[in-house]
């Protein structure tokens, strides 16, 4: 099949300018001239296969999508997001966004290869209250996962990836950014919670994120910024599932009197919620629980940062252990998506080199992380 080059040097020059690189920049990575890539970029002159594959490894991109119209890859939904907050997003944001989608497409592989499909979930709001959509579709998520009314989940990554939601954290620079939700056209719902934020606040985050997958996959792309307009009602909806999912009104109905919490009795609630205590605070008042004095008096409190306790990082760990998992948790790197790279090995899904490509590392770190994880390199 003979290959357009206008047409592949049309997708080639885009997602350069998606991550803002220059011919240069794009040449001291790949090893391809710069002169040869402005040509290849202009139609001018045929890439070879490995050029094309080197340019896919480059932009974190299925190769198959340069040289074929029938491949499609997140292109048009990181272009909306960059039109509507280009501004907000710097050359290394762009470059972890491109490697968040290409880790959410591998994860999407993995898990059909395996045979590992997610639990079936879906919500259809009904009426036109926002706010009401958010904490029916809580409940319904919390019913579906089997909990009760009065009990809280504690990994919310791991339930939310249950049925079928790819959610990574990955470390962004804006801290503005709480987080972005991507339709993939390939993997499906794509979430990306900032590593940079307060552990609580990731796990808000995520849910926030879970909420745009269930009402609003159908726009495509979207930011979350922390402290959006309280007029804005999607965002609105969102926080409102979001508290209702990890701080359930049942449950805040049975604490003891919130009127009558100590300082220390709010940060143990909120600890124990794995929640900040704005986030508890507010959810306290929604619940008509406290008044707007105790609110503003809980919201300045903080939780312990040496109390928190985040599930992909256990106490079982060594201080070692926990450092370097943590390094690999900014990159997005959690213990699922990298079991499920390592089952995909063992079982002959993926070669020695697609795994090292997966772990976004070199052949030489991977016995590394293979030891990390208590995982064998000799394949299947």
């Amino acid at each position: 099949m003979a290959i357009d080059l206008r047409t592949l040097g049309s997708k080639l020059a885009k997602y350069r300018g998606q991550l803002k690189e220059s011919s240069v920049e794009v040449a001291s990575s790949t090893g391809i001239d710069a002169a040869r890539l402005a040509a290849i970029e202009a139609g001018q002159q045929e890439p070879t296969g490995d050029e094309v594959l080197i340019l896919a490894d480059h932009y974190r991109c299925d190769f198959k999508f340069f040289i074929s119209n029938e491949q499609v890859a997140p292109f048009e939904q990181t272009e909306t997001l960059y039109r509507a907050h280009g501004n907000d997003f710097t050359k290394e944001d762009r470059r972890a966004i491109q490697e968040f989608l290409y880790l959410c497409e591998t994860e999407d592989f993995l898990v059909r290869e395996l045979g590992r499909p997610p639990k079936s979930f879906s919500f259809a709001p009904s009426g036109a209250f926002f706010k009401g959509h958010g904490e029916a579709a809580a409940a319904s998520l919390r019913t579906a996962l089997g909990y009760s009314d009065r009990e809280v989940p504690r990994d919310v990554y791991a339930e939310f990836r249950s049925v079928g939601v790819h959610v990574f954290r990955r470390k962004l620079g804006n801290s503005n950014i709480s987080g972005l939700f991507i339709m993939h056209p390939v993997a499906g719902k794509c979430a990306l919670v900032n590593h940079s934020e307060d552990i609580y606040r990731q796990r808000f985050s995520a849910a926030h994120e879970m909420a745009h997958a269930i009402f609003d996959f159908s726009q495509g792309a979207s930011v979350s910024f922390e402290g959006a307009s309280g007029s804005d009602m999607v965002e609105l909806r969102a926080n409102r599932f979001a508290s209702c999912f990890l701080m359930p009104p049942a449950f805040l109905a049975q604490l003891p009197d919130p009127a009558r919490w100590t300082d220390a009795d709010a940060q143990r609630w909120a600890n124990d919620l794995r929640v900040s205590c704005v986030a508890l605070a507010i959810a306290l008042k929604e619940a008509k629980l406290i008044d707007a004095a105790t609110c503003d008096r809980i919201r300045r409190l903080r939780v312990a940062r040496d109390a928190k306790i985040d599930p992909e990082l256990p106490d079982s760990l060594s201080v070692a252990q926990r450092e370097r998992k943590a390094r690999l948790l900014e990159s997005g790197l959690s213990d699922h998506y990298v079991g499920l790279c390592f089952d995909g090995f063992s079982a002959g899904v993926i070669s020695i080199g697609r795994l090292a490509e997966a772990l976004l590392c070199s052949h030489g770190e991977l016995a590394e992380l293979a030891d990390l994880y208590g995982r064998s390199l000799h394949g299947h």
